[in-house]
């Protein structure tokens, strides 16, 4: 039976349909992962207007019919986020959160924890006054980010005490077979981390991603962060973020 509904959402996606329409990959509060058609969206006099872009925090009307997709009847912005689309280096940084959104949380159901991490992550991306780096990848906000989303999908990386022996001895390694860090008896093949790299990732996922632009991480630790978010995708996920490598 057709029916709608009233949610927020996030566009994570838009891909052009015939002549005019939008389909577009949304993340909901609601329902979590929805996928809709945005009719005569790219027409000039759009009621929609630029509302459904990628990045745009909206509230929807979604027409729920027989169909795989939802139609969008009703939208209203909630945050455009157009500094995020119009500064490339906010732009390559986003495009990595939205991303890992799509990879991770593929299902039609709802994760307010995720919604509110991702709404959270637009907010401080768009606001914060970020020092582009060498790469957008190792950018502090996105780091705290995709390591929020490991613990909400229930891959958070165990940083606190060897995951092998329970040693509280400092952590020199990464297994991601084992999810979690390794002492120096323990560590043998997995992803080299140093202490400033296990600090760094402590205070990421202990902290607010509004503490991340201030957090101090040092490009040693950004990249010991890339390196276990990247192989947690790898082994939980069996996925490589194409925004990583950019």
């Amino acid at each position: 039976m057709a029916r709608s509904t009233t949610t927020e959402a996030v566009v994570l996606r838009s891909f052009r349909l015939g002549e005019a329409d939008r389909i577009l990959h949304l993340y909901t509060q609601e329902r979590g992962r929805v996928g809709a058609v945005a009719k005569g969206v790219r027409k000039t006099k759009s009621r929609f207007g630029g509302r459904l872009e990628p990045f745009s925090h909206v509230e929807l009307v979604l027409h729920q019919g027989r169909g795989d997709l939802d139609t969008v009847t009703g939208a209203s912005l909630i945050r455009s986020h157009d500094r995020i689309r119009s500064e490339p280096y906010r732009l390559q940084v986003g495009m990595i959160g939205l991303e890992a959104m799509l990879k991770l949380f593929t299902e039609q159901e709802a994760n307010e924890k995720a919604f509110l991490a991702l709404t959270r992550f637009l907010d401080v991306l768009d606001e914060s006054p970020l020092r582009p780096g060498s790469r957008a990848a190792l950018d502090p906000v996105v780091l705290s980010f995709q390591l929020k989303l490991l613990w909400v999908s229930g891959y958070m990386p165990h940083l606190e005490t060897c995951v092998e022996c329970g040693s509280t001895e400092p952590l020199v390694a990464f297994l991601p077979a084992a999810g979690g860090g390794v002492c120096a008896s323990c560590g043998h093949g997995g992803i080299s981390l140093s202490p400033e790299g296990v600090h760094g990732m402590r205070l990421l996922l202990h902290s607010p991603i509004a503490a991340a632009p201030t957090a101090g991480l040092g490009e040693r630790a950004q990249r010991d962060a890339l390196a276990v978010v990247t192989a947690s995708y790898e082994h939980h996920g069996g996925f490589r973020l194409k925004t990583l490598s950019a």
